[in-house]
């Protein structure tokens, strides 16, 4: 679709048709600054583009304005924003490019579909509180936090425009002449003192824009925009309409003076019980302002069966990031029930569908509202856990081969693990481990381990983990304690293992955060191979012929660099992101590192070579940990698609249908990598599904 003619202010702002490397298909919006258009870059990655307009781009001083906030606004990262993918403010139209984001505005949305609902309420504050966090730690203040520049996206609202004037927003200016925001959205101070604009600017807005969501006005409302000034600043706000239980909070954010509004942790905290609640189907609002089709060269299964939702729905299952095997410390088992009619019916046969002439398969393991499933293989099975329930399934078509009820219905801690030849699984939030016989589901012995704060296996053993830093090592065939001491050097110790080394590394870092001491243990006893203190907080994520790897992290959670550490030769080198990534997880395959960030970027980087491969912009929000194999990464999103991406070029080949879960009271500690089993991929999704795909041919998922 060409740029549409006419749009915006004047016909300039059909031009130009590139952007850089990003052709511009269509307008998505217009305003005073510029127009917004759907672009795609050269490898299909669909973005946003702001392309300024023609009389801005000839100010000298705008230039250096804009200049300056797409510095700041590259530093902005989190669940909640939107993501800048690329920009030119040299350019002879300046222009920037964020990743498209499908979706009505808030807005858009109150005004066809009315107010929203106490519970969607709650969680988009929780959610708007949480970008005004990200955006305020890099030392960014939006200053035009409004309801057009919130996305209700289907992983929860997006901020967008942060820190970014819009001069033809307003008809209030300050002295200079420089834009203050959008009246009916600004703090008293934006038209008191101008200049002494700070973070809690945003948090007033938050509140006006809670009560737009609430009531489909502001609570300052007046056709001039001279009279909502005056009214901002000296009258009390209107909150009819708002719901009880959340109208005190948003009093709280409309204070006059800024020092007497929350702070946005601090509304984090009070919404903590919805703040924990998001996954991918926070928001599917029922009008798309730009469809989503499948990228070219992928084949859908079959149509997506999802069922109708309620507008702006929020979901409530959290997906968190995670890296390398590392259970948390995670009831009480029940029954065994044998599905080969050895041991009574069934609990459910299953739901199983394998297409013909395609060795794919779909199940779920478990009747009910038990959640999503997470897998791991052993025994040559593939081993499952979900609330109340551990089971096994055959690789080869997805039968259910036992099933193991547990009396205690939370989400289990982390997939099982396969070690000493049994079944392990943390239950009980924690408290127990479960170890069962793979063959049959029967429990071998149990273990109560709400005394440590990690379980991790390495070498046919367990390493257990107090808060005082004393390690215990136990056969994880028998659960007998092998040994047990304080690891040197390691207050509290994190446990990794790659490879074939036989080795534990215990990593901590040091009491002024300067450095982190690694550590190699040897889980049969517990002795120190060796010990280094490397510079900067470290997480280790790979090993290759005997080299480790390491993601650096900033102080604001993102992976900054890589670090590569050689225990013979005690060389260290340090590899620098071109971009700081977000809640990155990783894993490395050969000397390649493969990260996933937060909001979907994802990176190759060659140790070998010391650069970036190829990086993708993929739009999947807290995906779960990569995996890889010698032709391709996998990952799974929160909505339940398996996606898999070329590991020489980072071309997206394949991705399975979305499988929405139904359950919004399920919190899940981590999403489930995928599983790789001779040429097969296994995923897990929120509806409750195991699914297995053929590796070799992804655009056939």
């Amino acid at each position: 679709m060409a740029p549409q003619r006419n749009s915006g202010a004047g016909a300039e702002a059909e031009l130009p048709e590139y952007a850089g490397h990003y052709r511009l298909e269509s307008c998505l919006g217009s305003g005073g600054m510029g127009v917004v258009h759907l672009a795609r870059g050269t490898s299909g990655m669909r973005v946003a583009v702001k392309v300024v307009h023609a009389q801005y781009a000839r100010d000298p001083e705008f230039r250096g304005r804009f200049r300056q906030e797409v510095a700041a606004a590259r530093r902005v990262s989190g669940a909640f924003t939107a993501s800048v993918v690329d920009a030119d403010p040299e350019a002879e139209r300046p222009w920037m490019a964020t990743l498209f984001i499908p979706g009505p505005t808030l807005a858009d949305h109150v005004k066809r579909n009315g107010a929203m609902p106490s519970g969607e309420l709650r969680r988009l504050m929780a959610g708007l509180a949480e970008a005004l966090r990200d955006i305020h730690r890099v030392g960014v203040v939006h200053r035009d936090l409004k309801p057009s520049n919130v996305l209700l996206a289907e992983d929860g609202p997006k901020v967008i425009d942060f820190g970014i004037s819009r001069p033809k927003d307003s008809e209030l200016r300050t002295e200079t002449g420089k834009l203050i925001g959008t009246p009916p959205f600004m703090a008293p101070e934006q038209f008191r003192r101008p200049r002494e604009v700070g973070p809690a600017a945003d948090v007033f807005a938050l509140g006006s824009v809670m009560v737009h969501a609430a009531t489909g006005r502001g609570p300052f409302d007046s056709d001039s925009p001279y009279v909502v000034a005056y009214q901002v600043v000296h009258d009390e706000p209107d909150l009819a309409g708002v719901p009880e239980n959340l109208a005190p909070l948003v009093l709280q954010c409309l204070a006059k003076e800024p020092e007497e509004r929350p702070t946005p942790d601090e509304l984090m905290r009070e919404l903590r019980s919805e703040a924990a609640s998001y996954d991918t189907q926070a928001f599917i609002p029922a009008q798309r302002t730009v469809g989503d089709p499948k990228p070219e060269g992928v084949a859908a299964r079959s149509s997506d069966p999802r069922p109708e939702r309620a507008k702006g729905r929020l979901r409530k299952t959290l997906i968190l990031s995670t890296g390398a095997l590392l259970l948390s410390v995670g009831g009480a088992f029940a029954s065994v029930q044998l599905l080969d009619g050895s041991d009574g019916a069934p609990e459910d046969s299953g739901t199983r569908s394998t297409p013909v002439g395609f060795d794919a398969w779909d199940t779920k393991p478990g009747s009910g509202s038990r959640g999503m499933p997470q897998c791991s293989r052993g025994g040559g099975k593939l081993l499952c856990a979900q609330a109340g329930l551990l089971s096994a399934l055959d690789p080869a078509d997805g039968t259910v081969l036992w099933r193991h009820t547990l009396a205690d219905r939370d989400a289990p801690d982390g997939p099982p693990v396969s070690a000493g030849g049994l079944m392990h699984a943390v239950t009980d939030k924690g408290r127990l481990l479960v170890t069962l016989n793979p063959a049959s589901g029967s429990t071998r012995w149990t273990m109560d381990i709400s005394e440590y704060g990690q379980v991790h296996y390495s070498g046919g053993m367990m390493l257990l983990a107090r808060t005082d830093g004393t390690v215990t090592g136990m056969d994880s065939a028998t659960g007998k304690q092998v040994w047990s001491h304080r690891i040197a050097g390691q207050s509290a110790p994190k446990f990794s293992s790659f490879g074939t080394d036989g080795l534990a590394y215990a990593t901590s870092k040091t009491e002024d955060d300067s450095h982190t001491r690694v550590s190699a243990v040897d889980p049969q006893t517990g002795d120190v191979r060796w010990d280094v203190k490397l510079n900067g907080l470290l997480e280790s994520v790979g090993a290759n012929d005997g080299t480790l790897f390491f993601t650096s992290v900033d102080g604001y959670s993102q992976v900054d660099a890589l670090v590569q550490y050689d225990p013979e030769s005690g060389a260290t080198r340090r590899i620098a992101l071109s971009t700081a990534l977000p809640q990155a997880v990783a894993t490395s395959h050969g000397n390649v590192v493969y990260l996933l960030a937060s909001g979907g970027g994802l990176v190759a980087v060659d140790m070998a070579e010391g650069a970036e491969k190829w990086r993708l912009e993929t739009s999947v929000s807290r995906g779960s940990a990569p995996v890889t194999d010698d032709e391709h990464v996998y990952f799974s999103a929160p909505d339940g698609r398996l996606l898999a991406v070329d590991a020489a070029n980072g071309k997206l080949d394949g991705q399975t249908r979305t499988r929405l879960g139904v359950n919004t009271d399920r919190v899940v500690a981590e999403l489930p990598p995928p599983t790789i089993i001779d040429g097969h991929v296994y995923a897990a999704a929120p509806d409750g599904t195991v699914l297995g795909v053929d590796a070799r041919d992804p655009s056939a998922w």
